[in-house]
């Protein structure tokens, strides 16, 4: 079903239902985020991405990642009093986390030039993508949300190495403070916020690194491929494929070197 919504003065069509957010994007209007990912389930966590919402003559105030439009929907992104709210987000979020990069140019973009609140030493807003991206894409489910209050935090399971981790690194890409770092060192990877260490896979040709063995297997486990696929590093496959390979029948390769 079609609905007309009005954002910002301009009238749209779309399907009942679809996230202002996303109208939003379509039309070219920057909403500020942190938490939000097109790929994964909204959130709502840093509540920067706030809006105005009248249906009725009734207003309120709404996250629009995860808030569904519906017939005669008004929304306004850029209200005074929505700067203003965002902007005391922004430092809250950077009195917790100072010196963050993307923190520093949201608190220019919108003003903030006061700090009133006593800063932390945190590096982690708590937006919940590395958790959403663990469990929704990579279906790892190594990390989730502990404590309450003020000692919430993200962790493995009692603060362990969880043998759930395939070393993926999908949580440090898409992390947006920087606050989580993976190093390969001495043929193993290391996540030292989840306190875990994996094992790398050696290229078979040149003795780089290919990718954690429990991450090999777990693709494995899930998806059927070329067994000899994993035994090059990327280089050595753009160097070698299609070039010294023979089939060996079926699904199976070998690398003729």
């Amino acid at each position: 079903m079609m609905v007309k919504v009005n954002i910002d003065g301009k009238e749209i069509e779309v399907e009942k239902g679809t996230y202002i957010i996303k109208i939003a994007e379509k039309l070219g209007i920057n909403i500020p985020t942190l938490c939000y990912h097109p790929s994964l389930q909204p959130y709502g966590a840093c509540r920067l991405c706030i809006v105005e919402v009248e249906k009725n003559g009734r207003k309120k105030i709404v996250t629009s990642c995860n808030y569904p439009v519906e017939d005669g929907l008004i929304v306004k992104t850029d209200t005074e009093e929505i700067k203003n709210l965002r902007k005391l987000l922004i430092e809250l979020l950077i009195s917790r986390c100072p010196g963050i990069e993307k923190l520093e140019k949201l608190a220019e973009e919108y003003g903030v030039r006061e700090r009133r609140f006593e800063e932390g030493k945190e590096n982690c807003i708590l937006c919940g993508l590395c958790v959403r991206v663990c469990s929704e894409i990579i279906g790892a489910n190594a990390i989730s949300f502990t404590g309450r209050g003020i000692e919430r935090e993200v962790s493995t399971p009692f603060k362990i190495s969880s043998e759930s981790c395939i070393g993926c690194g999908a949580c440090v890409y898409i992390c947006p403070t920087g606050a989580i770092k993976m190093e390969d060192i001495d043929g193993k990877t290391r996540i030292e916020k989840w306190n875990t260490e994996l094992e790398l896979k050696k290229c078979k040709i040149c003795g780089k690194p290919v990718a954690p063995v429990r991450q090999i297997e777990y693709i494995k486990r899930k998806i059927k491929v070329l067994e000899d696929l994993f035994e090059l590093c990327q280089e050595c496959k753009r160097k070698y494929y299609g070039k010294k390979i023979i089939a060996l029948g079926g699904n199976k390769w070998k690398i003729k070197i």
